[in-house]
C-alpha cells in the first residue's frame, strides 16, 4: 500500500485530488492530508472519505519544519504532492510577502523534510519515492493574443507577485532534482474551475453574485484569455505523471479551452437562465446587466495558453471533459450546493475544523 502525503488537500484542487483518488484506488493507497486551514481550505470537502481508514488529516504549517519533519519520521511516506499555496493574485498584489513565506519557503521545508527522510549514505534515494510539485502556466507570463503556446522549454516571465512565487518554488524543486538528484517531477496546470472552488476565483464568483444579483466585475475590456482545465481532469494527470512519469520532468497540463474572460461570463449567466426554474425569483436579476467593467488588475498577463503534448505523449493523459460540459456541470453542483457556498462566503466552515477534530 502506498502512502501519499498530500499538501493543500482541503482546497479546491487538493481535496478533489483526493476525492479522485480514492475512487480510483479505494483501499489500495493511504493519504495523509496535511493543510493549516487558511480561508480557502475546507475538511468539508472531504466529508466522503472521513470515515476511511486510509485516510488522515493533519493541521499543519508547511513552513513548520518540526510538524512536517515529525509526519515523515512516523510514516514510510512513498510519495508527496504538493499542493499547498497561497494562489489568488489579488491578494499576491496586496500582500506579496505572505505568497513568498509559503509558496518558496514551505516548498523549501517540504523538499527538506523529504530529503532528509529519503536519502541514503551514498546520496541515492530508494525505488519508488517521488515528489510532485503542483505549479501553474502563470510562471511563463503573458502571450501574445492568438498566437503561440507554452511548452516546458518556455522561459519564465512571472510577472506578479503569486507567479513569482510559484517560479521561485518551481526553482527550487529544479535545483534539489540537478543539484541531489532528489525524485521530483513539477507539473505546470492551466485554470482549474469545477466543484469546492473558492469564491474568489473567477467562475465561482461570478456565479454566486448573479444569484445575488450583484455586479459581475470584470477586469479591463474582459478580452483576457485564460486556458480551462476541469478539476478532475487535473487530478488525473497528477496521478499519471507520479506513476508514469519520467523523473526529474516537468509537464505542462493544459486543455486547449482558450476562452476570453467575458466568454465565461456571459455563458455563466446564460447557463444560469437556462437551468433556473421560471418560479425561482433569482432568475429574472441574471440578466448581463449585471456586467460591470472595472479598472484592470495590476501586471494583468493578457493571454495564458498551454501545449499539452509532453505530458500526452508521455503518459498518455488528455482531458476527459469538454469545457461546455464541464462547465454545465460546474455551475450545477453550486446550485445544488448552496450552503457550501452560504459556509465558505460567511467563515463559518472554519468552525467545521473545531467542531471535528477538537476533541482529537
Amino acid at each position: 500500500m502506498k502512502t501519499y502525503l498530500v499538501t493543500g488537500g482541503a482546497g479546491f484542487i487538493g481535496s478533489n485530488y483526493i476525492l479522485y483518488m480514492f475512487e480510483k484506488y479505494g483501499d489500495e493507497i493511504r493519504i495523509i492530508n496535511v493543510d493549516l486551514l487558511t480561508y480557502a481550505g475546507n475538511l468539508e470537502n472531504l466529508k466522503d472519505v472521513e470515515g476511511r481508514p486510509n485516510y488522515s488529516f493533519v493541521k499543519a504549517d508547511i513552513c513548520d519544519a518540526e510538524a512536517i519533519g515529525k509526519i515523515f519520521a512516523e510514516n514510510d511516506i512513498d510519495r508527496v504532492v504538493h499542493f499547498a499555496a497561497e494562489s489568488h493574485v489579488d491578494r499576491s498584489i496586496k500582500d506579496p510577502g505572505v505568497f513568498v513565506r509559503t509558496n518558496v519557503l514551505g516548498t523549501a521545508n517540504m523538499l527538506n523534510c523529504a530529503r532528509a527522510a529519503w536519502e541514503r549514505e551514498d546520496g541515492t534515494y530508494p525505488e519508488g519515492k517521488r515528489f510532485l510539485h503542483v505549479s501553474t502556466d502563470e510562471v511563463y507570463g503573458s502571450l501574445p493574443e492568438g498566437n503561440g503556446y507554452f511548452y516546458e522549454t518556455t522561459p519564465y516571465a512571472p510577472h506578479s507577485p503569486y507567479s513569482a512565487s510559484k517560479a521561485g518554488s518551481d526553482m527550487l524543486v529544479k535545483a534539489y532534482m540537478d543539484t541531489y538528484h532528489f525524485p521530483a517531477n513539477i507539473t505546470n496546470c492551466s485554470n482549474n474551475y469545477g466543484p469546492y472552488q473558492f469564491p474568489e476565483k473567477l467562475i465561482p464568483l461570478m456565479i454566486n453574485n448573479a444569484l445575488q444579483g450583484k455586479k459581475l466585475p470584470v477586469y479591463g475590456d474582459g478580452k483576457n484569455v485564460r486556458d480551462w482545465l476541469y478539476v478532475r481532469d487535473h487530478a488525473k494527470a497528477i496521478d499519471l505523471v507520479q506513476e508514469k512519469g519520467k523523473l526529474f520532468e516537468t509537464y505542462n497540463v493544459g486543455g486547449h479551452n482558450e476562452k476570453h474572460n467575458i466568454e465565461i461570463v456571459e455563458l455563466i449567466i446564460d447557463t444560469l437562465r437556462e437551468i433556473l426554474p421560471d418560479s425561482d425569483p433569482r432568475k429574472a436579476g441574471v440578466t448581463r446587466d449585471l456586467i460591470t467593467y472595472v479598472e484592470d488588475r495590476k501586471g494583468h498577463d493578457r493571454r495564458y495558453a498551454i501545449a499539452p503534448d509532453k505530458i500526452r505523449e508521455a503518459v498518455g493523459w488528455q482531458p476527459d471533459t469538454m469545457f461546455k460540459d464541464g462547465i454545465r456541470k460546474t455551475i450545477e453542483w453550486y446550485l445544488s450546493h448552496e450552503d457550501w457556498m452560504a459556509g465558505v462566503t460567511s467563515g463559518d466552515y472554519q468552525k467545521y475544523y473545531e467542531d471535528m477534530y477538537k476533541n482529537r
